[in-house]
């Protein structure tokens, strides 16, 4: 049995391709299987539903087992167990992690803004026909990962595919499920605030430091306006509790285009150096920003090269 896994703590775009591959493989000839290694979002939920997709099992030991990556190549992000599994391929659209292979495997990475925009070309490669309800929710996801084309990361293939997508799907107006997923995943009443935080978030070893990265993208910010406080002090909380040198969380409104970012650290000149700004009660706003892979991280990891 191969298993199809995304990263710690899965987004949309992790789920997604989790299944695409896993079908691909299925269809190839090889017995595959999706799995995740944390719990479903909201806006992962949406797709799901939406398109009538079974959610994978949970799955976080692969010790003897062949896996295939989706959406992630580092160790950070990797099952814990994953020096004792075989990897057999990687898909991805993010820098290289460092992880290493005893054996050949297959890779497919690209510099696009999301994972299944690479595996809508693995089927075209492998002339393998996209199902109608699969073909949804990789467009689905790919406008996740693009924030509906507005992010920096998304490439003119990106649309192209997305396109595509949605005729074999039948949606004409994708655009208004996009805003849609973003509807879900602005809805936070009632989320406790840690909940909140770990929804979107990475860990980076930045020259030895450990620092994590949450991220929740929203139509408005003004819907943070009551727990915006309690944010903070959780991630200040997180920092301590989990030995973090910083915990940024990014709050990021679509439609204004920028981000307020919530700080807890214990490096405050290297954050400020970062974006040469200054950090005001615990936080500061990007213009601009809407990516963490682009706007955050290119731009936080050299700042701690000189710590």
């Amino acid at each position: 049995m191969l298993y199809v896994s995304g990263h710690k703590i899965p987004d949309s775009d992790s789920i997604i391709s989790a299944i695409a591959i896993s079908y691909l493989q299925n269809q190839l000839g090889t017995q595959a299987v999706a799995v995740r290694q944390g719990e479903i979002n909201p806006e992962t939920r949406y797709i799901l539903d939406k398109f009538d997709l079974e959610t994978p099992e949970l799955k976080t030991s692969f010790s003897g087992c062949d896996i295939f990556l989706t959406d992630f190549n580092n160790y950070t992000e990797a099952p814990d167990d994953i020096d004792q599994a075989n990897i057999v391929g990687i898909v991805d659209h993010h820098k290289l992690g460092g992880l290493s292979t005893s054996s050949p495997l297959e890779i497919w990475i690209r510099a696009v803004g999301c994972t299944n925009t690479i595996i809508k070309e693995m089927f075209d490669y492998y002339e393998v026909e996209i199902p109608e309800n699969l073909a949804g929710a990789m467009m689905c996801a790919i406008l996740s990962d693009t924030v509906i084309f507005k992010s920096p990361t998304c490439t003119k293939l990106d649309t192209k595919i997305t396109k595509e997508l949605a005729k074999i799907a039948k949606i004409e107006d994708f655009k208004s499920i996009g805003l849609e997923m973003f509807k879900v995943k602005s809805a936070v009443d009632g989320v406790p605030t840690r909940e909140l935080v770990k929804r979107d978030f990475k860990n980076f070893d930045m020259n030895g430091n450990k620092v994590g990265i949450g991220q929740l993208e929203v139509v408005d910010l003004t819907i943070f306006d009551n727990i915006k406080d309690d944010l903070i002090e959780d991630i200040k909380a997180l920092k301590d509790e989990d030995g973090y040198d910083t915990v940024l969380l990014i709050l990021t409104d679509i439609m204004a285009m920028g981000s307020q970012i919530l700080v807890a650290t214990n490096s405050l000149d290297i954050v400020q150096k970062a974006w040469d700004i200054k950090v005001k009660d615990d936080q500061f706003w990007l213009q601009g920003c809407l990516s963490r892979k682009k706007q955050i991280i290119p731009f936080l990891e050299p700042a701690y090269k000189d710590k």
